[in-house]
């Protein structure tokens, strides 16, 4: 009979952790589906004012808070947060825009844009963040890992080139001295015919 018993409460129990299992990943599947709505406006795409949008500038610091808690994203951000499912971007009449119709968008208002996109994602990949920095006079700040805008300075800027590009010693002498100026380091990023990227950092050296 205690035998019988036993084995009751066992199953009854057995029951319970799956129940309670199938309620917690059924409310992760939840979370990871959320995808949020952001409009295409001009050279920077704004979201929709919820709790995803903002979640995405708290924990990974794409975008800036704007008024009535939408987030503005850069085009560049928006496009790799498109191919990561985490928004839908919309143009004016509230129709999804697909990654090549974006990407045609984006290269438009943006000069050198698939270059530095190729950078800003692979970067992002590798869980820095990487944010504009146009008031160095570069074209990315780079964050060392498990620091975020505002905890600390970033620690590169970053120019992104195309292998087949050529740059003159003054420059590439020019690209130095900013570096220099707001003590970073300064990061080449190759970009390839592929898309692929390699690093180059240059220091200053006294002899």
């Amino acid at each position: 009979m205690s035998k019988k018993i036993n084995n009751t409460e066992e199953k009854e129990e057995k029951k319970k952790i799956e129940k309670e299992k199938g309620s917690v990943e059924k409310e992760k599947s939840k979370k990871e589906k959320v995808v949020v709505k952001a409009t295409f406006a001009r050279e920077r795409v704004i979201t929709e004012s919820s709790d995803a949008a903002r979640e995405l500038y708290d924990q990974s610091r794409f975008g800036k808070i704007i008024e009535d808690g939408k987030v503005q994203l850069s085009l560049l951000e928006a496009l790799y947060l498109m191919e990561k499912k985490r928004v839908e971007v919309l143009d004016g009449r509230g129709k999804s825009i697909e990654f090549e119709k974006y990407l045609k968008k984006a290269k438009k208002a943006e000069p050198n844009f698939w270059i530095r996109y190729c950078v800003f994602k692979d970067m992002r990949n590798r869980g820095y963040i990487i944010k504009t920095a146009l008031k160095f006079g570069a074209d990315f700040r780079v964050y060392d890992r498990g620091v975020k805008p505002g905890e600390d300075h970033a620690k590169w800027i970053v120019y992104p080139v195309h292998e087949g590009e050529h740059l003159t010693w003054y420059e590439f002498s020019a690209k130095n001295r900013v570096a220099h100026s707001t003590r970073k380091r300064l990061l080449i990023g190759v970009v390839d015919d592929e898309g692929d990227v390699t690093y180059y950092e240059i220091r200053w050296v006294r002899p």
